[in-house]
């Protein structure tokens, strides 16, 4: 990967850091039972991943494995707080890195993006307030990268998405959300 799409690769990244952060403000106690596109997830669970998913790709960036299966630690407010720090931590370490990536920058984008789409739904947050770029950058990398047998719990099939859709609709169908 040269320097020049690194960098371009994180700049979209700092955008899908930021906006989950604001879906995550809109995430209040008495909406945490509420269904999520993820079919397994209520809010409440939906929240914590969302929280912990910069802190597992900063463990990744140190070249180890984070354990994605283990659950998040719960938290009961201030998610968005909390997230925001994990994220700082992991620009902190894209900004310091020094040689190639352990890991792709828009991989953690189409994570990001995937699941600020599934909250900001399950919340109503207003969808056209998120960055488009986002989810191109997102649906590209899971296209190239996402075959059947790598889809594990959090994709299902991609589905058909609708003729006029946008591209955080279209990111959705493909990672399996009926959209």
């Amino acid at each position: 990967m040269t320097t020049s799409t690194t960098t371009d690769a994180v700049r979209v990244l700092v955008h899908a850091l930021d906006q989950a952060g604001d879906v995550l403000d809109h995430v209040h106690a008495d909406r945490l039972g509420d269904p999520t596109p993820c079919a397994e997830w209520d809010v409440s669970a939906l929240a914590d991943h969302l929280v912990q998913t910069p802190a597992n790709f900063l463990t990744m960036m140190r070249g180890e494995q984070p354990d994605w299966s283990a659950p998040p630690p719960h938290l009961t407010e201030s998610w968005a707080g909390s997230y925001r720090v994990h994220a700082d931590d992991l620009l902190h370490a894209w900004h310091t890195l020094d040689g190639d990536p352990p890991v792709p920058a828009e991989w953690q984008v189409a994570e990001l993006a995937v699941h600020t789409w599934d909250l900001a739904v399950a919340v109503g947050f207003p969808l056209d307030r998120l960055d488009a770029e986002v989810a191109q950058v997102g649906l590209e990398f899971m296209r190239a990268n996402m075959s059947a047998d790598k889809r594990g719990d959090a994709f299902g099939p991609e589905v058909e998405p609708p003729a006029d859709a946008g591209p955080y609709d279209a990111l959705a169908a493909f990672a399996g959300r009926t959209v």
